[in-house]
Order: structure tokens, then sequence, then C-alpha cells
């Protein structure tokens, strides 16, 4: 059965094997990362459109790993149902975007996937939905949202995921996969990234204006911060702060905390 990659899918297709198992080998499981009750030494993983099962047919034959895997492509969907049997149930037919995760599994849950470009971004934001119940990600996405991903504060390519993600995981960039290995080649190189949950279980702020001053703060990135954050302010004046005078992309996560801080007690 011969599936083609549809462009409104985002689909590339990954064909060298090599790079397929070097993927799949660093999703490193740790004892307890996704265990299921009842079945100690199982890891729960969430594999994200799998196409053709090229990261699925070395997932799947690790015993260490009950895998689960979300796939919107019907073709996609036949095709594994016929090379991969063994799935049964756990190969959900949808839009991952879409899916309660916490009715797919009991406890914790890694998620993996050659992740679709035009959905990368969606991907991790649903992944920081579920950050108290995914100890690690990892994924084959476009190389400039990699590096944002993975980049430290004062880069240009420092902005909203970046923020959002390293307040709660460790990002690791750990290799760059070019065009000739995809069918059909994307225009531009990818990268494999591994996000492993960091020890913060909480911060010391409200986390929904959080996201808010992250997000205000980076519509209007070349402003200063006193600028950019004036629609959440409702015409109050702030009293000074060194903070106030910073670009986004000069703030470090507990600087962004702080600066949560530092709003909320003014509104």
């Amino acid at each position: 059965m011969y599936v083609k990659a549809k462009k409104s899918l985002g689909q590339h297709f990954l064909k060298d094997l090599g790079i397929a198992r070097r993927i799949v080998e660093s999703l490193t499981i740790e004892e307890g990362a996704g265990t299921k009750e009842g079945a100690i030494g199982v890891t729960d993983v969430i594999e994200v459109g799998p196409g053709t099962g090229v990261l699925t047919q070395y997932l799947i034959e690790d015993p260490k790993i009950r895998l689960t895997v979300a796939e919107i492509d019907r073709e996609s969907v036949e095709y594994l149902k016929i090379h991969f049997p063994q799935l049964g149930e756990r190969l959900l037919e949808g839009d991952f975007l879409r899916m309660d995760l916490a009715k797919q599994f009991d406890d914790k849950f890694l998620v993996i996937g050659n992740f679709p470009y035009n959905i990368s971004s969606q991907i991790f934001f649903k992944v920081i939905d579920y950050k108290e119940r995914v100890p690690m990600v990892v994924g084959m996405i476009q190389k400039e949202v990699a590096e944002r991903l993975a980049s430290p504060p004062g880069k240009k390519n420092y902005g909203i995921l970046s923020v959002l993600l390293q307040t709660w995981y460790d990002i690791e960039y750990l290799f760059t996969v070019d065009e000739h290995v995809f069918s059909p080649p994307p225009k531009v190189k990818s990268a494999v990234i591994r996000l492993k949950r960091n020890t913060r279980e909480s911060i010391d702020c409200d986390e929904r204006l959080f996201k808010m001053v992250v997000k205000t703060s980076f519509n209007q990135r070349r402003k200063a911060i006193r600028n950019s954050i004036k629609p959440l302010l409702n015409g109050v004046v702030l009293s000074d702060s060194y903070l106030l005078g910073q670009r986004p992309e000069q703030l470090s996560v507990e600087e962004f905390i702080e600066l949560t801080r530092f709003i909320a007690s003014a509104i």
C-alpha cells in the first residue's frame, strides 16, 4: 500500500532508517518516567504523526514501551493497521491537538514524533498543558524552530515558546537532519530536540498571567517591556523597575516570573 505525503498535513516521510533509530534511541526510558499501574517497568509512549511507521517499527519492538500512536491521515491509518496490527486500539485516528490525553493514559507518558512542521509549535503548547504528566519529549522539527526552543536569553530567536517551555523543561538540541533523507524533501533542514522535565513544581506567580505577560511582551519584541505590556495594564502606570527597560529577549525565565509578580502587584 502506498501512502502519498500530503502538503496540507505538513507530511515529509523520513527515509533514513539510521536516523529513525537514532531518534528513537534519544527517548531515554528512565525508571518511573511513564509507568502505568500494574505494569511496572513499562513506559507509556505516544507517537504523534507516525505516517508509514518509520519510528513505530523501532518503538513497538521495545519491551519497555507501551506504544500508542496518533494519526490524522486516513491513508496512513490504513497502512499502520496493515503493517502494525499489534497496535490494536492504541492506534488513535484523529487530531492529536484535540485529543484528551488524560483519558488515554492513567499516569505519565512520553511524547515522540517526526512532528509536522505546520503544527509543531501547537504540539509543544499542548505538552505544556500536560507538563505534570509528560516527563520527556523527543521530536524532529524544523531546524529554525528547534534553535528557537533551545535558545538562551539574549539571542534574537529567543521567544514565547523558548520561555514557556524552558520554564518547565531542560531542552537539548541533539542533531541536525538534512533535507534529502525525506520524501518529499522539505525546503529547510530539520533537527531533533529532547525536552526533559525539570525539577520546578510551580512558579511563584499567577501562571495564567505569566503566560499573558510572556506572549504580550514578545508581540512587540523590539520595544522595551514598559511599552510592549501596556495592553495588560488598562491604563495603570507602573513604578520604575530595571525590568521595564529591557526588551523581552533579554529576560530569563526567572526575570519573567519576577516581572509577572511586579505587574500583579500593580493591577
